[in-house]
């Protein structure tokens, strides 16, 4: 199987996870507040199905989807969330189930390399699948944490942890700071136990521990206190402070010992 093949079956294992998380859901449990300061498990969910559409969009008309960049505002996401709570939670539910089938069916006629654009600079097809699981993973944590319950991680966590320790630029690069030189080594255990490292192995800023604990990091779903994370250096330490895995403007993570706060 060729990599976006791999990808796209992650991706619908993913998003099994989160059906079977929503399915025995009563109706008002999609109103339950998620830890995502004034949003609701419906309004995690509307938003995948409403980017999921915009990746569809993306590749059947990038010339369109371009045009229609130049109308995005500061506000977008929260308007998009605003304007889907007119609709009852079967109504997301089916949304997300359509616009997310969709999807699949569309990047599976792609290559890994071949680029879409998006909200930012285009992306290849393999980044762009692999950046909706980790945006299916950390909305789907929204989810667990406010119905309460406990998922079981998997090795899909090392889709998340690469798009972390790439998008160490950005995490800098969106609050206008510049990237330190110095190089950071992770070396992260995935739930199986099997090792999965990122970075040059001399490096002396470093961060060691659990995928699933860097994960909640990069993704800002926990504060870097609250994990078993060991963080050596500067550079590390600065970086685990203000790592962004997702695009949009800043966000300001969750406080130590709380589970509040903005998520992308």
């Amino acid at each position: 199987m060729d990599l976006i093949g791999e990808l796209l079956d992650d991706l619908r294992a993913e998003t099994a996870d989160l059906n079977d998380l929503l399915r025995p859901l009563r109706s008002d449990d999609w109103e339950l507040p998620t830890p995502a300061q004034g949003w609701a498990v419906r309004d995690q969910v509307s938003h995948l199905a409403y980017f999921d559409e915009a990746a569809t969009r993306a590749v059947a008309d990038p010339i369109g989807f371009r045009a229609s960049l130049a109308e995005v505002s500061a506000q977008f996401v929260d308007d998009q969330v605003d304007e889907s709570r007119i609709l009852l939670p079967e109504e997301v539910a089916e949304w997300f189930s359509r616009a997310r089938a969709t999807m699949l069916e569309t990047f599976a006629t792609l290559g890994a390399k071949d680029r879409v654009p998006w909200y930012g600079p285009d992306m290849s097809a393999a980044s762009f699948v692999t950046a909706r699981l980790m945006e299916t993973w950390a909305h789907g944590q929204d989810v667990a944490d406010a119905v309460k319950v406990e998922r079981r991680p998997t090795a899909r966590l090392r889709h998340v942890a690469l798009i972390g320790c790439q998008a160490r630029p950005y995490s800098y690069a969106v609050r206008g700071m510049q990237p330190p030189e110095r190089p950071v080594r992770v070396e992260l255990s995935l739930p199986d136990g099997t090792p999965w490292t990122h970075g040059p192995q001399d490096a002396a800023d470093r961060v060691s521990g659990t995928a699933l604990d860097f994960c909640l990091v990069v993704t800002q779903r926990i504060h870097r206190d609250d994990t078993g994370l060991e963080i050596t250096g500067e550079a590390a330490a600065e970086w685990m402070g203000i790592a962004q895995a997702f695009a949009g403007p800043p966000g300001s993570g969750r406080a130590s010992g709380a589970n509040q706060g903005d998520t992308g």
